[in-house]
Parts: structure tokens; sequence; C-alpha cells
């Protein structure tokens, strides 16, 4: 979990997360981990006056990543441009609006699981911390 800056005590504001298929840089390297805060109303409501959102709306969730994703892999902020997310596989694109959805409109990033063995019904947590592990609660 991690907290963000100027959040209130408690209140998780940036959460982490481990691409299927990570993003390869100029250098061959993959980033598959990363962070991405929660959305702000500027986030959603300024990329809406971008052109390239004007002419293709699909255009909307490239900025928008954009603008959330705080690290991948070595890559900080700064270096997350809509450039970089066009150039992620479709898999990662599909995760992280996935992502992005569960964590601005659900409000966490637990997911439904049923155990295949006997059935019980629990929640696993698809947030991953620093060893690329999740933590289920059954």
């Amino acid at each position: 979990m991690v907290m963000g800056v100027g959040a209130p005590k408690g209140m998780q504001t940036e959460f982490n997360f481990v691409l299927p298929r990570g993003y390869v840089d100029e250098q061959g390297t993959v980033h598959r981990t990363g962070s991405m805060r929660l959305a702000t109303a500027a986030d959603e409501i300024l990329p809406l006056r971008d052109p390239r959102v004007t002419s293709n709306q699909a255009y909307l969730v490239i900025i928008l990543l954009s603008r959330v994703i705080t690290r991948l892999g070595t890559l900080g902020s700064e270096h997350i441009t809509p450039g970089l997310v066009e150039r992620l596989f479709s898999a990662d694109l599909a995760y992280l609006q996935d992502f992005y959805r569960r964590i601005n409109e659900v409000g966490h990033s637990r997911v439904p699981a049923v155990c295949p063995s006997c059935s019980t019904r629990f929640e696993v947590d698809v947030e991953f911390g620093n060893q690329g592990e999740s933590s289920a609660t059954p």
C-alpha cells in the first residue's frame, strides 16, 4: 500500500501493479512493476480539450493513463508520456484500464475469487508489493 503525498493519514491514494507483459524501453529493458495514483477531476476533464482526443475519443485513455501512472519500473512520472503509453502491449493497456477503473470507481484493488478445490469464496488483492506477491484473504 502506498500513501500519496498530502493525503489524509490512512487514506490510500496510490496503488502498485505488475503488468502482464511489461513495457520494453529503447535499451530492451522490460518494466513490469509500477504505481498508479487516484485520478482527480482535472485528470478526467483536461484531456477532453486535447486535439488528439477531440479528433479520436479512444485517445482519452492514453492521456488519462499517462497522467495517473506515477512509476513504471525505473521510470518516474516525468517519463510516463502519452507516447510511452502508446507503446504498451495491448494486454498491458487493457490491464491498466481495468486497474484504473477498479481503484477509482470501486475504491480498492481486490477481486473476488473462488478456491478451485473447496469452492470457498474470498478476495485477492491484485495490488502487488515490491516482491510481486499478492495477498489473499480466504
